[in-house]
């Protein structure tokens, strides 16, 4: 790794934000002393709070941003090599906020009296349990079952963590309940599953799933996620929605959509160069062939797919008899220069600055690899018209945020039987969109996941697709007009 790999990998970040408590001397440049040793190791200063006056010191929270937790041991010696300044206590604020779980189960209506009681539990609800067992769509309306969705993960394949397990995932999982719940308003709930076998993730979910109105599937590695969905979509009448596939694709095409209205090209004439044939490289190139781009090559690390290649499974095949129609062989790179676009679904540096420098004019280059991407922006960006990474920390970020709370908003407003192809084309569509053209511009390909107006927009879409393909239970004017059941 050079020095610019290295510099870009270690840029500090709220996801190592540490609070140091410190006994400060209460004398002129005492704490100058503390910020300029914090400053010269890259850390970033932030909050600065008094705890207490003891005499003559002063007792101070102080937090910073680091890039890892080897910088953050550097900082915290740093400090302590201060003279007179005594370190009392170290926090790692992510670990703090994790302390306990994230996420809660709330009641929605009070348990205070006799008369709660009686409706909420015993002997009331029993009225309401004989009444879905005479019409069991009443469960939509009489439970959870029309707002929740289940985050069903073995922990086999955690981004940038690899197969970790379930209880190791469970953070993860906590965190897209919170994702569902703050931008979608969508009960969510983790489900880590202690296998990695097939037909018993399969039985375990269909299971539960009387209790969710769909179910996200995340984190389950290839080519075993594939099996799982097709076979949960096939036997479930929920939408069955494989997230690191299907929510990067969606987001990757709406990316996609808006970079060439900024360069004035048309998809059915350009030529796309998908650089890795996992989950989320195949479900793009599903996505991107679906939309009508003009040519598309996929590459994984054995090369370029084409008919007849060894060493591909079955997925892999299906998608090179329907991609690069010249049957072109070689690597990656062989076949980026010429190409409008390229999309990087693999793992650090697996594209070269030199292949991106022989593309077509106004290339449009994605790499999405975390937390170092497949180029450099640093070492192509004045080479390219576009750039987007899936990093917070630069311009244009990809980020399956900005799809997964929608697409399941629009589903569940309809009682969708599944997430179909129209579905998710409306939802990439939708999320271009929320881009008008007189903010669109190239470092402002895709909104950004606080935009409340993308949820909307993608749920609105997604509900009308589901109507006009017929997997919708009912309209959402239907949902809107929902009498009070009873």
């Amino acid at each position: 790794m050079d020095q610019s790999q290295t510099d870009l990998a270690l840029q500090p970040s709220a996801s190592y934000s540490i609070t140091l408590r410190a006994c400060i001397p209460q004398r002129p440049g005492s704490f100058a002393k503390v910020a300029s040793a914090i400053g010269n190791t890259g850390a970033i200063l932030g909050g600065i709070d008094l705890v207490r006056v003891e005499g003559h010191q002063v007792i101070r929270d102080i937090t910073f941003l680091c890039a890892d937790a080897a910088h953050g041991e550097a900082v915290v010696g740093a400090v302590r090599g201060i003279d007179d300044v005594d370190v009392l206590s170290v926090s790692d604020r992510t670990f703090l906020l994790h302390v306990g779980g994230k996420i809660e189960v709330v009641g929605q209506a009070p348990v205070k009296t006799r008369d709660d009681l009686s409706m909420a539990y015993t002997p009331g609800v029993a009225r309401v349990c004989s009444a879905i067992a005479e019409d069991v769509s009443k469960a939509w309306t009489l439970t959870i079952k029309a707002n929740t969705v289940a985050v069903v993960s073995d922990g086999s394949a955690v981004l940038g963590l690899g197969d970790i397990g379930p209880h190791a995932a469970m953070p993860v999982m906590e965190g897209k309940a919170m994702l569902f719940k703050e931008f979608a308003g969508v009960d969510a709930f983790p489900l880590c599953v202690n296998s990695n076998d097939v037909d018993e993730i399969v039985h375990f979910v269909k299971m539960v799933a009387p209790t969710f109105g769909g179910v996200n599937l995340e984190d389950i590695a290839a080519p075993r996620c594939f099996e799982i969905e097709r076979r949960l979509r096939e036997e479930l009448e929920i939408p069955v929605f494989h997230d690191d596939q299907h929510g990067t694709a969606i987001v990757v095409l709406a990316a996609l959509l808006n970079a060439l209205r900024v360069v004035g090209k048309r998809a059915e004439d350009a030529k796309v160069v998908i650089v890795g044939a996992g989950a989320a490289g195949i479900a793009s190139a599903e996505m991107i062939l679906a939309h009508g781009v003009g040519q598309l090559l996929v590459a994984d690390i054995e090369g370029v797919l084409y008919p007849g290649r060894a060493n591909m499974d079955p997925i892999r095949e299906e998608i090179a008899r329907r991609t690069n129609p010249e049957e072109v062989q070689g690597n990656a790179n062989d076949v980026i220069p010429g190409a409008d676009v390229v999309i990087g679904l693999s793992g650090p540096r697996s594209i070269s600055a030199a292949a991106v420098r022989q593309m077509a004019s106004d290339p449009i280059v994605f790499a999405m690899a975390n937390p170092v991407p497949e180029v450099q922006p640093e070492e192509v960006g004045q080479d390219v018209a576009i750039m987007a990474t899936g990093r917070s920390d630069y311009p244009n970020q990809i980020n399956n945020v900005l799809a997964f709370p929608g697409v399941f908003r629009g589903a569940l407003d309809v009682r969708a039987r599944e997430i179909n192809e129209e579905m998710k084309l409306a939802a990439a569509r939708a999320i271009a969109g929320v881009i008008d053209d007189d903010e669109l511009h190239a470092e402002y390909i895709v909104p950004s996941v606080f935009n409340r107006r993308v949820v909307e927009a993608i749920a609105e879409a997604v509900a009308d697709a589901a109507v006009a393909t017929g997997v919708a239970r009912r309209s959402r004017e239907a949902a809107e007009q929902e009498p009070l059941p009873g």
